[in-house]
């Protein structure tokens, strides 16, 4: 191989790529790869692996050609041309590292060919990936061309508008290729690399089964390639970031905004183009435009869009737009303006963009033309009522004018008006009203208008209420900073990019440790669309614990508004050890045990361990959290850890033991006659962690692995002292993390060789730790959105990026220390996410407030859907003191606008074709009052969504632990770690909805 190359060193300067080798491979030395004939007797995944090689070996032929003709076609003719058509100084920016690029997959195509030539006998690429992938040079190449991307494509539209003969060559170069492919169209194709690779070894994986050769490598792979993508992504966004900003700054006539979008201070969160829309009188539209709206870190920009250039350029190269400001506020002074919610916006005088001003009434805010429209619908119903009516009184049998026909007339304008309510319900979802600051006027009250932009899809609107939300927290004293980067030296960074600190709570109980928390996720239908965009991940956060010989305590907050909010308190005798949420067996998990049973009134369910040996079984939250079932193990020997799967509920015990519970067959509890223990050893278990079939369970220093299905055990060790436990287990893609009991090391382990995959000390990732101190070691692990969370005894808080795709979870960066930390230990870190289903994408923001959308009025500060209720409250309605009813409601649409509402008459009014989805009647909702006649909770339980895949999700992390302190940057943390007399409290971040 070494023979077949030739080498030589460019010692040019201009070029700037010293340490790179000029390599040209010889094709009749070295052919491209090529597949043999397939062989006969291949299994079905050996088929399909063929196929998905073939296609990378088609895919790399395709991209290395692409390559060359920007080479060959392009960058040669060029350097070549005379007279000259542009300068060489001017030639090298805009190839810059192209020839490097070609380079490295030159040298993969060698190694693909090997490879593939001996395919039918090892069956193995994922090696071949991270050999030629994972290599410094192939990131620092193509992180130089991301960068430079922008830049050279500017640097080809100047050309084009300054030299025409440059414009002409660009124009007859595509007209002479075969595909027509522009100059941008191949240039493009490095930044697309990767993301290919990555679909292409996915494939491979999921044909691959386990204990294959070529498994691990194909993860170890897909790890590799999704950090290197994930960089070059970040490299790209940050140089597309800078290039828009400086397009932005160059219009802005004020110098201090200016001055302030060219400081490194301004960062961009969203921007996107969208219709602003404004509306007369009448509701008819005047005017409708496109805008740029810019978000950053302080200040929202709205801006004109000018011509973007001439045609024959812009289908050549992508011409970035000129831009005029229109206005620009202060983000803390912008608000999200819903229907509904007027009433509690400030009582500024309100204006139109267009300078009209303009009553606050409800339909004026909404669609106006279509609320007109609809009102006039529901008026001509009423009147065809009436005269149906009459019609009903005549004596006399007429042709065209009996009941039958005005009822026909009744049931016409239903239909109408259901039209209407589906174009009212289209246009909310897609627009977004935000009441912005103006000048105030002559008399000094402030005054502000409202803009109305049309976003270009629901997921857009989601996305901008978020980041607006989100932003807004950002600016606040905890956030700014809120993470001390540990890659720059101290440096602190952006803060909206990572997890933000949206509040800490006092835990008002008088518990000495916490134990435990868990999310009880409960979708809330009456949750409006903006709410759903701004508050935590709908459901409930039990937190528990207690203390040696005391009793343990829960603690229930409802996490349906941005700050959680405590709705009920329980009482158990012993202390609390651990909590499992269970949710309903899916159907799948049905089919695969083999039982098929009728639907479940219990709904899910959650598993709280105590420290006498029990497991008490409790109902959902919304079922009243009543105790379900309790759980007896014989030597009564605390339960230190609970994990479930489809069909048993795995118990670790202080003694070594675990002890299995299978499901009753009469329902979705746990049957106590079912009960089985295993015996592991005579340390305690104290952490289990269910995969795919298997479930893993420490004892000591090392873990068991039980096949599910065969009872089938092997054990491994996982740390060499005989005196260290397993503490903590996290598992994502293919590798399990693993924290000890005593140490500062957390280790990486394969879910299917049981390989030791590395290693992390987490003490030196720590700037912030006294030298004095001793070593940390780790309370809690949890991997949550592409993060591993550490938390300490010393009660900082560590996050390290990890994979977040089948490969395996290996630590790709320095990560970042909060600054915001316990004064104690972390006792828990608990992950609560939920989906934004696309159901909801179907339901009208009209009504945002839970209050309005079914005519209940909660005149407290009390969330309207968190009030909790014994178990027998809604046992019957003339029980007790009558507090369990069923409510009748109707959910309308259109509930905040004048008119009667819709009415059914007759059976052929009632039939779902005719009827709108808002104007249904939901049978059997139960709404159980608390004390508080304001207050209410719908008590039916979540289905699960049945392998749905939803597009929006919400997450958050909540740690907790003694005290809250404010660390100091470059500071040392300090040395007071004991958390003695403070109170317990819940610190929660909030994450970006990932739309």
């Amino acid at each position: 191989m070494q023979e077949s190359l030739k080498l030589c060193k460019s010692w040019s300067s201009e070029e700037d790529d010293a340490g790179y080798l000029d390599v040209a491979v010889s094709e009749v030395k070295h052919p491209p790869p090529e597949l043999s004939p397939m062989p006969e007797g291949l299994t079905s995944h050996q088929v399909v692996r063929r196929h998905i090689l073939g296609s990378i070996i088609q895919s790399e032929r395709s991209y290395l050609e692409s390559l060359r003709r920007i080479l060959q076609e392009y960058h040669r003719p060029l350097m070549e041309a005379d007279p000259r058509i542009l300068s060489p100084r001017k030639i090298r920016p805009i190839f810059y590292r192209i020839r490097e690029i070609t380079q490295c997959h030159s040298m993969f195509q060698i190694a693909l060919a090997s490879r593939v030539a001996e395919w039918d006998s090892t069956e193995k690429i994922g090696d071949l990936f991270v050999a030629s992938f994972s290599k410094s040079m192939v990131l620092d190449v193509y992180s130089d061309y991301v960068n430079n991307f922008t830049n050279a494509m500017a640097l080809i539209k100047k050309a084009c508008m300054s030299k025409p003969a440059f414009l002409d060559f660009l124009k007859k170069k595509q007209a002479s290729s075969v595909d027509r492919i522009t100059l941008y169209g191949l240039m493009v194709k490095p930044i697309q690399r990767f993301p290919q690779f990555i679909l292409l070894l996915q494939d491979m994986l999921k044909n691959t089964p386990k204990g294959h050769v070529d498994r691990l490598p194909l993860q170890l792979a897909l790890t590799e390639l999704e950090v290197l993508a994930e960089k070059l992504n970040e490299q790209k966004r940050v140089a597309d970031q800078i290039a828009e900003t400086q397009q932005l700054a160059r219009s802005v006539s004020d110098r201090l905004l200016s001055k302030q979008l060219n400081s490194e201070q301004g960062s961009l969160v969203l921007c996107e183009t969208l219709i602003e829309t404004v509306y007369g009188e009448r509701g008819q539209v005047l005017k409708s435009k496109e805008r740029k709206v810019f978000l950053f870190d302080d200040v929202l920009i709205c801006a004109n869009i000018n011509v973007k250039g001439p045609p024959d350029i812009s289908s050549l190269v992508p011409v970035g737009p000129k831009y005029t400001i229109k206005w620009s506020a202060p983000l803390l002074q912008v608000q999200v303006v819903e229907v509904g919610q007027e009433g509690s916006q400030s009582k500024d005088t309100l204006f139109q963009q267009s300078g009209a001003k303009r009553p606050s009434g409800r339909a004026i805010l909404g669609p106006p033309r279509l609320y007109q429209e609809l009102q006039e619908l529901q008026h001509d119903l009423s009147v065809v009522e009436e005269v149906t009516l009459l019609v009903g009184t005549l004596e006399g049998t007429y042709q065209n004018l009996n009941t039958t026909v005005a009822q026909d007339w009744c049931l016409a304008l239903q239909r109408l008006i259901r039209i209407k309510e589906e174009q009212i319900q289209s246009a909310n979802k897609c627009r977004l009203r935000l009441q912005v600051p103006g000048r105030p006027d002559k008399s000094g009250r402030p005054v502000s208008f409202m803009v109305v932009f049309n976003t270009p899809n629901p997921l857009s609107k989601i996305s901008w209420v978020n980041r607006l939300h989100l932003a807004k927290i950002a600016l606040r004293e905890e956030n700014s900073p809120g993470w001390l980067c540990g890659e720059d030296e101290g440096k602190t960074t952006a803060p909206f990019w990572y997890p933000l600190l949206a509040c800490h709570i006092n835990i008002h109980f008088c518990l000495l440790k916490l134990e435990a928390a868990l999310h009880n996720p409960v979708h809330c239908a009456l949750l409006g669309f903006s709410a759903a965009s701004t508050s935590l991940p709908q459901g409930y956060l039990w937190v528990a614990g207690g203390a040696e010989g005391s009793q343990g305590q829960i603690e229930i907050f409802s996490l349906n508004r941005p700050i959680p909010r405590a709705v009920k308190s329980l009482q158990v005798d012993s202390p609390v050890r651990c909590l499992e949420y269970v949710p309903l067996p899916s159907p799948t998990d049905e089919v695969e045990s083999g039982v098929h049973k009728t639907p479940s009134a219990i709904g899910s369910n959650i598993c709280v361990g105590l420290d006498d040996g029990r497991v008490l079984v409790y109902g959902s939250v919304d079922t009243a959290a009543q105790c379900l079932l309790t759980l007896h193990n014989p030597e009564g020997c605390p339960v230190l850890c609970l994990k479930h799967s489809s069909r048993f509920l795995f118990a670790g015990l202080r003694n070594g033991t675990m002890m299995v519970y299978g499901r009753n067959n009469s329902d979705d509890l746990w049957d106590p006659e079912s009960r089985r223990c295993v015996s592991l050893g005579t340390e305690p278990v104290r952490t289990l962690l269910v995969l795919d079939d298997s479930v893993w369970a420490s004892c000591g220093n090392s873990v068991t692995v039980m096949e599910i299905s065969s009872f089938n055990k092997q054990k491994f060790e996982v740390h060499p002292d005989p005196l260290v436990s397993v503490a903590h287990m996290a598992c994502a893609g293919g590798g399990v993390w693993m924290a000890f009991s005593e140490g500062s090391s957390i280790r990486l382990f394969h879910t299917e060789t049981l390989e030791l995959l590395q290693e992390i000390n987490i003490s030196t990732r720590s700037t912030l730790q006294n030298t004095g101190q001793k070593s940390m070691r780790v309370t809690s692990l949890l991997i949550c959105q592409g993060l591993l969370w550490v938390g300490t005894a010393q009660g900082l808080i560590i996050t390290l990026p990890v994979s977040k795709l089948e490969g395996i979870p290996k630590i790709t960066g320095k990560g970042m220390i909060s600054l915001n930390a316990h004064c104690g230990p972390v006792d828990f870190l608990a992950a609560t996410t939920s989906s934004l289903s696309p159901e909801l994408l179907k339901r009208d923001s009209v009504g945002d407030s839970p209050d309005s959308a079914c005519g209940v009025e909660d005149r407290s500060d009390n969330s309207s859907q968190e009030s909790l209720q014994p178990s027998s409250s809604y046992q019957g309605e003339g029980r007790g003191k009558g507090r369990g009813v069923l409510l009748q409601y109707k959910l309308r649409s259109t509930s905040g606008l004048p008119g009667r509402p819709l009415t059914a008459l007759g059976d052929e009014a009632s039939d779902s074709s005719l009827e709108s989805l808002e104007h249904s009647v939901e049978d059997g909702s139960i709404y159980e009052l608390s004390d508080d006649p304001e207050m209410w909770v719908r008590g039916r339980t979540c289905e699960r969504d049945g392998g749905r895949r939803d597009r929006v999700i919400s997450a958050a992390v909540i740690s907790g632990g003694k005290g809250f302190r404010r660390l100091k940057e470059g500071a040392a943390a300090g040395t007071r770690t004991s958390g003695e007399g403070l109170e317990n409290i819940l610190m929660v971040w909030q994450l970006p909805l990932t739309v």
